[in-house]
């Protein structure tokens, strides 16, 4: 028996989906509807037809039928969840595919490790569609990782049935000519796969590049007229909504004045207890119809929309024959709330739970990563002078920006002091992977995180995944570098010497099988303990790791130093 059987009416269905009400996204429609379903794939949509003796029937009891979510942009890592417990985490949500880099686990096992992480995607109700970096890390100049992604790795990633296309193609490196990310976009046109943008705070001339290089789509827009431009010029547009980065309200402006067609959604990166909270995609769709868009309008930038841009939307995005069986029932297309999951053709989650929780892969052993202890002198900057005037990181209001600040800092014994007084906090970079005579450990100046005492510090931090760490004491910073090290990667606060909250990331030192009710609580505990020290941040170990981006303006911080992002060049923190 085959799928083509079902569809032609020879055969049953294996599953069948009755008393429903289709969302058709494809032509806007609402209207009732069976789906067939036949070893995970839909045979049919439309009339009832007899169904099998053997057949599993799930009554939809009047409730609307919804292709299942997708996230149109997603560093799953980020979430500090393995594929496994994330998977667990949106599912129930509606989501049910993502489009994801896992840049993160590639700087720091390379292409088995993404291999890994694909493989155990199939274990779960969430498929991952795979965008192949065009070039890791993104670090300009590159910071130092386990592991490269340069086009010899292209070639072989191009070959493998999860590539999409080529992901986070960093504006920069189009623009100024990076010889391997112009090699992956000419592999790309080759191979027939489409190009990913991340170009945050484009005008019209750099966006004509872009467009012009080939990328197809981008998350990235900071403001309503940005997308627009990008519209204008034949980039699709992805609108975020993250833990951190809040932009669905403003952009969602452009839908009035270039319609919904080309528009998707997604959430980049997210805490576990967020989406516990508010929800995942589906409370982007919310958003979106309280911002006036029309429900179904919605749900197809939820799933069709992404779909297409993306090239996928003959696997997944509409309830329609031959694609995947990911159909969501909902009560109200206005309230839009999940109230079961079926994926791959069978009921996975109800009520907002996993029916029965996925196992996860067996782990290997965790060792802590080699680097030799630090000290509170490896964190030091020098001067001769009684006072110097330094450079610093400040935050912004849109967290990924981060401006300079000019401060005048003391000097003791030769040694640049951090000031409580002036918010002007240590801040350090150590390579964890063993590549550098080490502690290879660069030290700059941060503003805006507040802290009054202590030091907070993670590896969980992109784009580089080394130990990152932000202090008002260099006593306590060490602490805290070599707390993450013992632990094989992880996130910690110290206060006074002692280690007060810890979170083990034991998978690549950037992930855990935790289920996300528990990441959540170790989250909050120490979020609370950062803002007790003096943190204003909402979340200061998710703000800590996008120190070290260095493809948003207009400073950040790697292993190498203090990074111009717009000069792209290391630069000096004393002036």
């Amino acid at each position: 028996m085959t799928l083509l059987d079902v569809a032609y009416g020879r055969r049953p269905a294996d599953t069948v989906i009755v008393n429903g009400i289709l969302v058709n996204v494809l032509t806007g429609e609402l209207y009732p509807a069976e789906v067939g379903i036949f070893e995970g794939r839909v045979a049919y949509v439309g009339q009832a037809r007899e169904h099998g003796p053997g057949a599993e029937v799930i009554d939809a009891r009047g409730g609307y039928l919804v292709p299942g979510l997708i996230d149109g942009h997603l560093h799953i890592e980020c979430s500090k969840l393995s594929v496994t417990s994330f998977a667990d985490l949106v599912v129930p949500f509606g989501t049910t595919s993502v489009v994801s880099g896992l840049d993160q686990i590639l700087v720091v096992e390379g292409l088995p490790g993404v291999r890994r992480f694909l493989d155990e995607s199939k274990r779960t109700g969430m498929r991952i569609w795979w965008g192949a970096p065009a070039k890791a890390p993104y670090t300009v100049p590159q910071s130092n990782v386990g592991f490269t992604f340069g086009p010899d790795e292209h070639r072989e990633a191009h070959t493998w049935p999860e590539c999409v296309g080529i992901w986070e193609t960093v504006q920069e490196m189009v623009e100024h000519g990076d010889p391997a990310v112009h090699e992956a976009l000419e592999l790309a046109r080759r191979n027939r796969l489409p190009v990913f943008g991340c170009a945050p705070l484009s005008d019209a001339r750099r966006i004509a590049g872009l467009a012009a290089a080939g990328i197809r789509l981008d998350h990235e827009s900071y403001s309503h007229e940005e997308m627009l431009e990008k519209l204008r010029q034949g980039i699709y547009g992805i609108i975020r909504e993250s833990s951190v980065a809040f932009f669905l309200e403003e952009n969602i402006k452009v839908v009035e004045k270039a319609g919904a067609r080309r528009i998707a959604f997604c959430t980049d990166d997210v805490h576990a207890a967020d989406v516990l909270a508010g929800g995942h995609v589906d409370k982007l769709v919310r958003m979106a119809i309280k911002a006036g868009v029309d429900p179904v309008t919605a749900i197809q930038m939820a799933t069709v929309n992404c779909a297409e841009m993306y090239r996928i939307d003959h696997e997944v995005g509409s309830i329609s024959p031959g694609r995947l069986a990911d159909v969501l029932i909902v009560d109200s297309l206005e309230d839009f709330r999940i109230r079961e999951v079926v994926a791959g053709g069978s009921v996975v989650a109800r009520d907002g739970r996993m029916i029965a929780p996925t196992a996860p892969p067996a782990r290997g052993e965790v060792t802590p990563f080699p680097v030799r202890q630090v000290t509170a002198g490896d964190f030091v900057l020098r001067s001769d002078a009684a006072e110097v005037d330094v450079l610093a990181i400040e935050f912004t209001e849109q967290v990924f920006v981060r401006r300079r600040r000019d401060l005048r800092l003391p000097v003791v014994d030769g040694v640049v002091e951090p000031s409580v007084e002036h918010d002007a906090l240590l801040v350090t970079v150590v390579e964890r992977y063993g590549k550098t005579d080490g502690p290879n450990a660069a030290v700059a100046v941060v503003s805006g995180m507040g802290l009054r005492e202590g030091a907070i510090a993670t590896s969980a931090a992109p784009d580089d995944n080394n130990v990152i760490c932000v202090g008002a004491s260099r006593e306590d910073m060490a602490v805290a570098v070599n707390e993450v090290v013992r632990m094989g990667g992880g996130q910690v606060v110290v206060v006074g010497g002692q280690v007060r909250e810890r979170l083990p990331l034991p998978i690549g030192g950037i992930v855990s099988d935790l289920p996300a009710h528990e990441m959540a609580a170790a989250e909050t505990r120490l979020d609370e303990l950062a803002r007790e020290l003096g943190c204003p941040l909402p979340a200061p170990l998710m703000y800590l790791f996008f120190l070290s981006i260095t493809a948003i303006p207009d400073y950040a911080v790697t292993d190498l130093g203090l990074v111009d992002c717009v000069n792209l060049d290391v630069v000096e923190v004393i002036q």
